[in-house]
C-alpha cells in the first residue's frame, strides 16, 4: 500500500541572524510544498532530527568550518532520521530507514548518496543513531586516550558528548572519573545515573579551586567540551603525560562563536609531557565501526545509557535548540515528528 504524500508541509527558515541569545523568534516554521525527487534522488519522510550547538554557530554566517552556513529566508539543516517514501532506482526502497542531514523539515529530498541506510539491528533504539555517542567514542578513545587507572575530567558532563564520553572512559578503565555541569540537578544525576565519581559545578567558584577539591593527585585524561576557563582549569592539574581531547567549544557557541581562546604555558605544557589533541571526526573513519559496534553493545547490556530528551513535532524545534543552548536538558535533545 502507497504511502499517501501530502500537497504542504512545514520546515523551519532562519528568519533573521541572531546577535547573541538565541530566541525562538529567530526562527520560523513555514508552510512549503513538498518537494519532489529527480532521478537519483529520495523522498524521505523525518521521523526524528536533532538539535545541537554548532546550529547556533552556523547561524552567524561569517564563521570558518567546513560546512555551509545558514542563511536568512532558507530552511536549516541538520541530522535527522527518515523513511524512505519513494526513490526509485536509487537502491533505497520503501519503508527503509535511512540518516541523512536534511533535519528541520518533515519531508527531505535527498541524494541517494546522502542517505545511509540504518541497520535496524545496529542499535536498540532508533533514537540512538542520533546521539553523539561517535564522537564521545572517539573522544575517549582517539583523543584523551583514556587508559586502566586514569582519572578523567569530562567538561560539559550532561551534554550530548559528555554523557557518553563519561561512561565510555569507565568501560576503558578509569579509576575516577569527574564532570563539570551547570546545577545541582545535574550533578547528581551524573553521580547517580551515569556513574560519575565527583563534579564541579559552573558558577559554584573558581572550577580550577572546585577541581583540586575532587583530584588533589591531579588529572591523566580529559575530554573537553567547553574550553575557556574549564580547559584552563584542566590543564593546570594535568600530570605529567596527561591526555587532552579537544571535542568541543561550548563556551564560545552559545553566543554564536567557535572560539574558547586561554592563555597557556607552552613551557608548563613541554615540561610535564602534556599532551593537546584537536578532535575532527573526518580524521577517523577508520574507526566509525568499532565505535558504533562498541556504542550498541554497551546499549543492548546496559553497561551503556542514552540520556536524552525528546520534543513532540516540529513547531517544538526553535523551542528545542533554545533549551539546549540555555543547558535546560540533559544529553541529547532530539525533536519527534
Amino acid at each position: 500500500m502507497s504511502t499517501v504524500v501530502p500537497a504542504i508541509h512545514r520546515e523551519v527558515r532562519l528568519a533573521v541572524r541572531p546577535q547573541g541569545r538565541l530566541s525562538t523568534d529567530h526562527l520560523r516554521v513555514v508552510e512549503a510544498p513538498v518537494p519532489e525527487p529527480g532521478p537519483g534522488q529520495v523522498l524521505v519522510r523525518n521521523r526524528l532530527m536533532s538539535v545541537t550547538a554548532v546550529m547556533r554557530t552556523l547561524m552567524g554566517g561569517d564563521v570558518d568550518l567546513p560546512v555551509p552556513p545558514y542563511g536568512p529566508g532558507e530552511a536549516l539543516w541538520g541530522p535527522a532520521v527518515g523513511e524512505v517514501i519513494t526513490g526509485p532506482g536509487t537502491g533505497l526502497s520503501p519503508g527503509d530507514l535511512v540518516a541523512h542531514d536534511r533535519g528541520w523539515r518533515e519531508y527531505a529530498v535527498l541524494d541517494a548518496a546522502g542517505a545511509r541506510r540504518i541497520d535496524p539491528g545496529a542499535l536498540p533504539d532508533v533514537a540512538a543513531h542520533l546521539s553523539q555517542g561517535v564522537t564521545a567514542w572517539l573522544g575517549v578513545v582517539r583523543a584523551a586516550e583514556v587508559r586502566p587507572g586514569d582519572t578523567v575530567f569530562v567538561t560539559a558532563a550532561a551534554g550530548g558528548v559528555g554523557s557518553l564520553a563519561g561512561q565510555f572512559a569507565r568501560l576503558r578503565g578509569a579509576a575516577r572519573v569527574i564532570g563539570s555541569t551547570s546545577s545541582q540537578r545535574k550533578g547528581e544525576y551524573l553521580v547517580q545515573e551515569l556513574g560519575y565519581d565527583a563534579v564541579v559545578l559552573r558558577g559554584a567558584g573558581p572550577i580550577e579551586d572546585q577541581l583540586r577539591e575532587t583530584a588533589p593527585e591531579g588529572i591523566d585524561a580529559v575530554v573537553d567540551n567547553v574550553g575557556g576557563e574549564q580547559l584552563l582549569a584542566a590543564l593546570a592539574l594535568a600530570r605529567r603525560g596527561a591526555r587532552v581531547g579537544l571535542v568541543g567549544t561550548l563556551s564560545g557557541q552559545v553566543s554564536g562563536g567557535f572560539t574558547a581562546p586561554i592563555q597557556i604555558d607552552t613551557g608548563s605544557l613541554i615540561l610535564r609531557g602534556i599532551t593537546l589533541r584537536g578532535l575532527s571526526g573526518s580524521d577517523h573513519l577508520d574507526a566509525l565501526s568499532q565505535a558504533m559496534r562498541e556504542f550498541g553493545r554497551g546499549l543492548r547490556d546496559d553497561t551503556v545509557t542514552f540520556p536524552h530528551a525528546r520534543l513532540s513535532g516540529i513547531d517544538q524545534a526553535p523551542r528545542a535548540l533554545c533549551e539546549l543552548l540555555e543547558g535546560r536538558h540533559i544529553g541529547a535533545v532530539l525533536v519527534e515528528f
